[in-house]
């Protein structure tokens, strides 16, 4: 069946009669409701890109907060490690000390035994001025020297006065006598000196 022409095309009638026009109310509103959709998928598009922004910023937050974790825990451990260090030090200080006076001590048996068994006492003399001259290196090794007290003025750092005497040989406040020998370890006193002091 043909169409006919005259039914698509508009009749006379209909091209004279006049449109309405548009109010400006409704003009605006079509504008406005353009501009809507237009602006739904920049809308969508921003929030897209917020929410991938506020994932990335979870994600690295979460990280950090396992980075902490894992300083916090390695902290921990080193020092629990250090405190066990020190403790084993305090414990073990003197180890080094023993074991250089370990051969002193062997020295002091073998000279008891072999003067009961000889009764030779001029060898255990000897033997035990050995010892001693031993004992005093390793003392010394460790930073440990003897002071020298008698001549010296009285010093209350370094000497314990326990009386005064006359002297005619000394001026006032000098030493004239060791009843103990002092020691220093190092630079501090370990023992002051026992002495007698001129007065």
């Amino acid at each position: 069946m043909k169409s006919n022409p005259s039914d698509s095309q508009p009749t006379q009638e209909e091209q004279n009669t006049p449109q309405p026009e548009e109010t400006p109310e409704q003009t605006a509103e079509a504008l406005d409701k353009e501009t809507k959709e237009d602006n739904v998928p920049e809308e969508q598009s921003a929030s897209a890109a917020q929410a991938a922004e506020l994932e990335e910023l979870r994600k690295q937050v979460e990280e950090h907060q396992q980075r902490f974790l894992r300083a916090q825990a390695d902290f921990d451990n080193f020092r629990r490690r250090s405190r066990q260090e020190k403790e084993d030090f305090a414990k073990y200080a003197s180890a080094k000390v023993i074991e250089q006076l370990l051969p002193i001590v062997d020295n002091f048996e073998r000279a008891l035994t072999s003067s009961k068994e000889t009764k030779d006492f001029e060898a255990l003399l000897k033997g035990l001025e050995m010892t001693a001259r031993q004992l005093e290196q390793v003392l010394k090794n460790e930073g440990l020297q003897a002071m020298e007290t008698v001549g010296q003025p009285f010093n209350p750092d370094f000497h314990q006065a326990i009386m005064q005497v006359e002297s005619e040989e000394h001026g006032e406040g000098i030493v004239v006598e060791e009843v103990q020998k002092g020691y220093v370890l190092k630079d501090k006193v370990l023992r002051p000196a026992m002495v007698k002091v001129s007065m």
